[in-house]
């Protein structure tokens, strides 16, 4: 017989306490307020969440394995800063993988999570109507509409990617560039036609509205990044 001690050890707490900072810091780097190309003060962020420096530095180096903080010589840790380049790659890299997504999500994607997408959808017309239609922010995994799609597809290679490596730099950008009077509103409205298309089985059409969706992102993007 196993007897659990009564209270956890030190490391386990150092633990608990670099997950919740490494989550705060994540939403924070994701909503922009810690900007693109921050510096990373230890002592700064210590004190914001009232952390001892163990743990913090074992939750940026999560942060650096996310890919949100990259370490540089005699510079040292900065939030990552994607060269315009990079960012509409990664768009296009997510058109066509998610839109495969998509297309097998619509293939085996049961009923019942389906339903739990439109509730979920639902939830995220409240909060766009909160913000009065100027932002559209998904909470991390099961919360994320291409989160969930994603993972209903079955493929473990395109989870892998879409999922866990892109995952919070794309959320961060996604996020930061749907920040305008029209596209969250339009955002949501294209997410319900994608869930509508996956509902009725059309493989095709779901993969090739998903394709869209994010094609309308990047441009949405690049009409951003090219205002004077």
């Amino acid at each position: 017989m196993t007897i659990e001690p009564l209270y956890a050890s030190e490391s386990q707490q150092s633990s608990t306490l670099a997950d919740r900072v490494c989550h705060e810091i994540i939403t924070a780097i994701v909503k922009g307020e810690i900007p693109a190309g921050a510096k990373i003060s230890e002592p700064e962020l210590a004190k914001t969440y009232g952390i001892s420096r163990g743990p913090l530095r074992e939750a940026i180096r999560r942060l650096e394995g996310l890919r949100l903080v990259e370490r540089k010589p005699h510079i040292g840790a900065r939030v990552v800063q994607l060269s315009v380049k990079e960012l509409l790659e990664i768009y296009r890299v997510r058109e066509a993988l998610e839109g495969m997504a998509c297309r097998l999500a619509a293939t085996v994607m049961p009923q019942e999570e389906i339903n739990q997408l439109r509730a979920l959808l639902d939830q995220h017309q409240s909060g766009i109507e909160e913000q009065e239609g100027q932002a559209y922010f998904q909470k991390e995994g099961d919360l994320d509409f291409h989160y969930r799609i994603v993972m209903a597809s079955g493929k473990s290679k395109l989870q892998e990617l879409l999922a866990a490596d892109l995952y919070h730099l794309v959320r961060m950008y996604r996020f930061q560039f749907s920040l305008s009077s029209s596209r969250p509103t339009m955002a949501l409205r294209e997410h319900h036609q994608i869930l509508d298309a996956i509902e009725a089985r059309d493989e095709e059409l779901a993969e090739l509205l998903m394709r869209r969706h994010i094609s309308a992102s990047r441009r949405n993007i690049e009409s951003k990044l090219n205002q004077p």
